[in-house]
């Protein structure tokens, strides 16, 4: 079986990192693939450690005329079985040929960009529901979830971002962006005083995040890390994990969260909303609430006994469902599902 997989991914995101983790995976489990990303020298190196050289391209907007000529060029080359075309971009630049064209979705995005796609994936039973929902025949759309690392990482010495060893640290991660509220979580911050707040993370809020932290005298508490590829290490730094989304269609990092171990309060958007049971493998809180979001953040940090029971029941969860082997083998099993 040949596979191409095509990513006109952004500087940086969740489902970039999920495509880097997926592919490496799939080619550890043996599968053949042609891979072709847009530009990005840290991405490409990644894949190339991992036994994988990438094609790489512009994917730049209407005007560009050369990243459609290199993708006819590269697959009728490459003659693939199948073409799986991450979100937007790729998804409508795939010229059509002989193979079979999955898209795949991490959120909710406009059909029209599909037209060329026999299968749609996406990573929630929500997606899934939302494109048949839009006119696809269910028997065309398909749930895969997401995986995350297994391996436990050793945590960061705190002093590495001055922050004490006798403090609470809560992590959070995600871009600097509206729908992530961190706002929210500084507020929340706020109402805890003996607590310090790594957020690892860019996005366009950052200047903003961080001129509130300062109007809220909490920012020496408060240390704005950038974007990490030690997540696993991140967390193994944590007492606690916070998810405080106002939109997270999956909530990737509650599973990151849970892979390491470490006791989750989320925002009940509906990824952490989907994943998490309330009070068994988290806590959850209304979206928007600083308030009862720190005082869930305090109930974690003062209660060691619910603490540590969050913690293990998340991690279970993420065992049941959500490693590397469990979901390569569902995706291997459905690539040869639809040539059949």
């Amino acid at each position: 079986m040949r596979v191409a997989q095509v990513m006109a991914g952004a500087q940086y995101g969740g489902a970039e990192t999920f495509f880097i983790r997926l592919t490496l995976a799939l080619h550890r489990a043996g599968l053949h693939q042609k891979v072709i990303i847009r530009t990005h020298a840290n991405r490409a190196e990644t894949l190339r450690r991992g036994g994988i050289e990438p094609v790489e391209a512009k994917f730049g907007g209407a005007l560009d005329f050369a990243t459609p000529r290199l993708l006819k060029r590269e697959l009728a080359g490459y003659e693939p079985d199948i073409v799986l075309t991450w979100m937007n971009r790729a998804s409508s630049m795939c010229p059509k040929g002989d193979w079979v064209q999955v898209g795949r979705q991490g959120g909710y995005y406009d059909l029209k960009h599909y037209e060329t796609c026999t299968h749609i994936i996406g990573n929630t039973q929500d997606i899934t529901d939302n494109v048949v929902k839009g006119g696809w025949p269910t028997e065309r759309v398909h749930y895969l979830p997401n995986f995350v690392t297994e391996e436990m990482a050793r945590p960061i010495p705190r002093q590495t971002f001055f922050t004490p060893d006798t403090v609470p640290l809560i992590v959070a991660l995600g871009r600097l962006h509206e729908n992530k509220a961190f706002d929210v979580l500084l507020e929340a911050l706020a109402r805890v005083p003996n607590a310090y707040l790594w957020i690892a993370g860019e996005g366009p809020r950052r200047e903003e995040l961080e001129k509130m932290a300062e109007n809220l005298a909490v920012k020496p508490r408060v240390r704005f890390l950038g974007w990490r590829d030690d997540v696993a290490a991140l967390l193994q730094t944590a007492d606690l994990f916070v998810c405080p989304s106002r939109h997270e269609p999956l909530g990737n990092v509650v599973l990151e969260a849970w892979a390491q171990n470490v006791p989750v309060v989320a925002a009940d958007s509906y990824g952490p909303g989907t994943l998490i049971e309330h009070l068994v493998s988290g806590i959850l809180v209304p979206i928007d609430d600083s308030a009862m979001l720190a005082k869930a953040i305090r109930l974690v940090i003062e209660d060691d006994r619910l603490s540590a029971d969050i913690a293990r029941q998340g991690r279970a969860a993420y065992e049941a469902e959500f490693t590397e082997t469990a979901v390569v083998g569902q995706y291997l099993q459905f690539f040869q599902e639809i040539l059949t």
